[in-house]
């Protein structure tokens, strides 16, 4: 696919143009296209140079599908509330490249497919910490989320977002918007039962330096997570990667892992979660009771923080 205006710079600080970015996006779509294949998609589109001054780098969240874009994205309609709605949706390769041609930086997805957009297949919990909580606290939320999952016994996966937070992924068969949610709730109630002073619900950052909000309404209807292997709009181009439980130490810089240094780590490293697709598991029958898990937190060791 054509590029047009391929020197346009995207990253300043680091003079990467748009035809980087989609270069980046053709050489990591073997590993992200099954993170995003068959998902609607919101998209944050940067059509001049990344600002870190200025919230979202400068660019410009884009929901629902413009009357524009590439033959190669796929449009669906999907009904909302109050309307319907025409979302993105890319399926392969050319789709992720053709994003790139529109400008798109980060894409992020629904937790469902286009054709039951209601019905989810996994559940996000989102570690998004204030700015005075340190890494290795965020690693051991992260090692108590694990624990709670592995008491109902799901299997869950781990992944950074690009910046200072981690996303905690459950792939379950699909289910209703609102059970994923109130499963969500409910290992969040564990959290803050256990340490109220470290964890919240609330969103709003004044008054959560210290706290890690856990994000529950990523689970909600409609909202959305970043992919991942997707470019976030910050100034050193860093990216949102799947990373191995055992590799979640201290030691790991989520800083590293950019446009520069991740295609080279999936020739190295190979696929972390390569057993994610083949995971078969079903949320807790009616949940799973907030007592239940909090016993079950309680008995196990604390993670490290």
């Amino acid at each position: 696919m054509a590029i047009s205006h391929p020197e346009r710079v995207i990253y300043p600080r680091l003079g990467v143009t748009k035809l980087d970015v989609a270069r980046y996006y053709d050489s990591v779509a073997a590993a992200m296209v099954p993170h995003v294949v068959g998902r609607p998609l919101t998209l944050l589109m940067c059509r001049g140079p990344v600002d870190p001054a200025v919230e979202k780098g400068g660019c410009v969240m884009m929901r629902h599908g413009k009357a524009w874009g590439p033959s190669a994205l796929r449009r669906v309609q999907i009904q909302e509330l109050h309307k319907t709605g025409e979302y993105l949706v890319a399926d392969d390769h050319e789709g992720l490249v053709a994003l790139a041609q529109m400008g798109v930086l980060e894409i992020h997805t629904w937790n469902s497919r286009a054709e039951t957009p209601y019905r989810h297949d996994r559940v996000v919990v989102d570690l998004d910490p204030g700015p005075e909580v340190g890494w290795p606290e965020v690693i051991g939320a992260a090692k108590l989320v694990r624990q709670i999952l592995t008491g109902v016994k799901l299997r869950s996966w781990i992944k950074t977002t690009g910046g200072k937070g981690l996303h905690v992924v459950v792939p379950i068969a699909p289910a209703e918007t609102a059970a994923c949610l109130e499963f969500a709730n409910a290992v969040a109630g564990v959290l803050i039962a256990d340490d109220p002073k470290r964890f919240t619900l609330s969103n709003p950052k004044a008054g959560r330096r210290r706290q890690i909000l856990i994000d529950v309404l990523r689970n909600n209807r409609t909202n959305t997570s970043v992919s991942a292997y997707s470019l976030r709009a910050r100034a050193e181009a860093t990216v949102s990667i799947p990373v191995a439980w055992d590799e979640l130490t201290p030691r790991l810089d989520p800083a590293r892992f950019t446009i520069a240094s991740v295609p080279s780590r999936l020739g190295r490293d190979g696929e972390p979660w390569a057993d994610y697709w083949s995971a078969r598991q079903a949320l807790p029958s009616s949940g799973a009771s907030a007592a239940g898990q909090r016993r079950e937190v309680r008995g196990r060791p604390r993670a490290p923080t």
